[in-house]
C-alpha cells in the first residue's frame, strides 16, 4: 500500500513539471522561455484627472513682495527691546532683510521693519479690534475656557522665554522643522520672549481653538505686564487668565481664520546690534575706589537669592526693592543662567526697581540701588527743617 502511494506522488509531480515546461516553452524563437509578462498599462485619463485633481488642491502661490496692513514696526522680539536706546553699531549689513530679499516691502533698518505711518490710522486700529473681540465675555464662558486651556497637558500651547544652548537649539531646530507640519498643536518654543515668529504661531492655533495657553519662563517673566501687553497689542486678542506665568489668550468672538492678518515669516533670527556698554568703570555719583569698593562689598555679600535656568522671577523685583530699603548693595547668584540672560536680567532690574549694575562677574549680579535714597532724605529733613520754622 505505502509502495503504492509513493508511485501515485511521483507520477504527480512528473505530471505537473511536463505541463509547466509545455506552457512556458515557445516555438517563436524570438520568445524566450520563462519570459515576464509585460505589466497593462495604466490609461491615459487617470493620470489626467490626478494632475487635475492636484492642481485644484494646491494652495495659490503668495504673491512677492507681501504687504502686511499690521499697524506696529516688525522686531525680532518685542517685549526684549527697548525702542528708546539706539545702537552704536551692527554686527551685520542693515541691508540683509531676515525677512528675505524682495519678500517684504517695508525696509529693513537693521533693528526692524518700520510700518509706513501715512498708512496707520490709530482710531481705525481700534475700532478693527473692537469688532473682533465682540462683546466682553461672560464669567461663565471665561471659566469654561480656563477650565479647557489651562491645564498642562493642553496641546494648545506655547512655551515663550525658554533658554536654550546653541548646539540643542540647533538640533531642536532640525528636529520642529521636520514634524512640524506633520503634528497639530505642537508646543513650539521662543526663546526671545514675545517675537515676531511668535504672532504666526498664535494665528495657527487660533484656527481651530478659541484660545492658546503661553507658559513664560526666563528673563520674560520679571516684567509680565509687559509680556501681557504686547501679546495683546500684536496678536489682536485678549488675556482672559493670569495665573504667575500661565496665561491664556482668547482671539475673539468675531475672529474669521480666512481674513487673519499677513504676518511675513522672518527666515532666520538677526544679529543683535551693539549697544552702549551696560557697566561702566565708574558709577554715576561714585568715584573709582568708591566704585570698586562697592563691588568687593557686593562679591563678599551673601546672595540675596538664587536664580535657575528657566525659572519663574516674578517675585524677583519686589524682593530687590525691599532689600534695598536696608542695605546699599544687592548680589544675585546667577549659576548656570547664562551669560547673556544675566545681562538681559540686570537691564530689566535696572529699569524696574530702578539700581545701577555695577558688575557681571562669574555669573554672579551686583546691583546699587544709587544715591536716590539719600537725596530723599535730605530733601524731607529740609521741608520740616522749614516747617518748624514757620510754626
Amino acid at each position: 500500500m505505502l509502495k503504492l502511494l509513493l508511485w501515485r506522488h511521483s507520477t504527480h509531480q512528473t505530471h505537473k513539471l511536463a505541463r509547466f515546461l509545455s506552457q512556458s516553452l515557445s516555438n517563436d524563437p524570438y520568445d524566450p522561455p520563462f519570459s515576464p509578462t509585460s505589466k497593462p498599462q495604466k490609461p491615459k485619463n487617470k493620470t489626467k484627472h490626478k494632475t487635475q485633481n492636484k492642481d485644484q488642491n494646491s494652495k495659490p502661490e503668495p504673491k512677492f513682495p507681501l504687504k502686511s496692513d499690521l499697524p506696529f514696526d516688525f522686531k525680532y522680539s518685542y517685549s526684549e527691546t527697548n525702542p528708546s536706546l539706539e545702537p552704536i553699531g551692527f554686527r551685520e549689513p542693515p541691508r540683509f532683510s531676515p525677512f528675505g530679499p524682495g519678500r517684504l516691502d517695508r525696509k529693513w533698518t537693521g533693528t526692524c521693519a518700520p510700518a509706513q505711518q501715512q498708512e496707520v490710522d490709530p482710531e481705525r486700529v481700534a475700532e478693527e479690534r473692537n469688532r473682533v473681540l465682540g462683546d466682553p465675555l461672560t464669567e461663565e464662558e471665561v471659566a469654561e475656557l480656563v477650565e479647557k486651556y489651562r491645564h498642562s497637558d493642553c496641546s494648545r500651547q506655547i512655551n515663550l522665554g525658554y533658554f536654550l544652548s546653541p548646539k540643542l537649539l540647533y538640533i531642536l531646530c532640525v528636529y520642529m522643522a521636520c514634524i512640524v507640519n506633520f503634528i497639530v498643536g505642537a508646543k513650539m518654543v521662543w526663546v526671545g520672549g514675545v517675537t515676531h515668529n511668535m504672532l504666526d504661531d498664535i494665528h495657527n492655533h487660533w484656527k481651530r481653538a478659541e484660545a492658546v495657553r503661553i507658559k513664560c519662563l526666563g528673563v520674560p517673566t520679571l516684567d509680565m505686564d509687559n509680556v501681557c501687553f504686547h501679546l495683546e497689542e500684536k496678536s489682536g486678542g485678549k488675556v482672559i487668565y493670569w495665573h504667575i506665568n500661565i496665561l491664556l489668550l482668547y482671539r475673539g468672538r468675531n475672529y474669521d481664520p480666512k481674513n487673519r492678518p499677513v504676518v511675513p515669516l522672518m527666515l532666520w533670527k538677526p544679529y543683535a546690534p551693539i549697544y552702549p556698554k551696560l557697566v561702566k568703570n565708574v558709577a554715576d555719583g561714585l568715584t573709582f575706589e568708591e566704585t570698586k569698593e562697592m563691588r568687593n562689598r557686593g562679591l563678599n555679600s551673601p546672595s540675596l537669592m538664587k536664580l535657575t535656568r528657566n525659572g519663574v522671577y516674578v517675585n524677583v523685583v519686589e524682593r530687590v526693592r525691599e532689600a534695598f530699603e536696608t542695605v546699599e548693595v544687592v548680589r544675585l547668584d546667577c549659576t548656570h543662567v547664562g551669560t547673556s540672560d544675566c545681562k538681559k536680567i540686570g537691564v530689566k532690574l535696572r529699569d524696574l526697581v530702578p539700581c545701577v549694575p555695577i558688575l557681571f562677574k562669574d555669573e554672579q549680579i551686583i546691583l546699587w540701588r544709587g544715591k536716590r535714597d539719600e537725596e530723599q532724605e535730605s530733601n524731607l529733613s529740609k521741608e520740616v527743617t522749614s516747617v518748624q520754622m514757620f510754626e
